[in-house]
């Protein structure tokens, strides 16, 4: 089983770019106007469409679940060697969760995460309210939104 993705974007270029490096793979097709990515881990298909029409990144946001910290740390390292804008948390208490994760933003604005959870909590977040803030003025794993 896959999840299927359809995504818009205004320049397809760097987003293959992009989604090469953050899941470790060469799109299945490559067209001038589409592009497919179909991956095992995690199962995915991801379709990026080229679009003139303006891309609203919204504050959803996307995410991939990985089972210990070593592969949050291997994604790092991918993003930062490209030259991507990483975000870091190491152990922080977000949903209900103690996690270590790493965020990043598509060519579009899209937010992704690479996430371990290290174990469940009773707390939503840490004393500090960054994680799930209602404001939106941080990075949030439960809205996506970025500063």
């Amino acid at each position: 089983m896959k999840t299927h993705l359809s995504l818009q974007t205004r320049d397809l270029d760097a987003s293959v770019a992009f989604y090469r490096t953050f899941l470790q793979a060469a799109p299945a097709k490559h067209n001038e106007d589409y592009a497919l990515f179909i991956t095992n881990d995690p199962g995915l298909e991801l379709a990026l469409v080229l679009s003139s029409q303006r891309i609203i990144a919204s504050n959803a946001h996307y995410g991939i679940a990985v089972d210990d910290s070593s592969f949050v740390d291997l994604a790092i390292s991918r993003l930062q060697t490209a030259n991507y804008d990483v975000d870091i948390e190491r152990e922080e208490t977000c949903c209900y969760a103690k996690q270590t994760k790493v965020w990043t933003s598509d060519p579009d604005g899209r937010r992704w995460e690479v996430y371990t959870v290290l174990e469940e909590t009773k707390s939503r977040e840490d004393g500090v309210p960054r994680c799930c803030s209602e404001d939106g003025a941080t990075a949030c794993c439960c809205n996506g939104s970025a500063a």
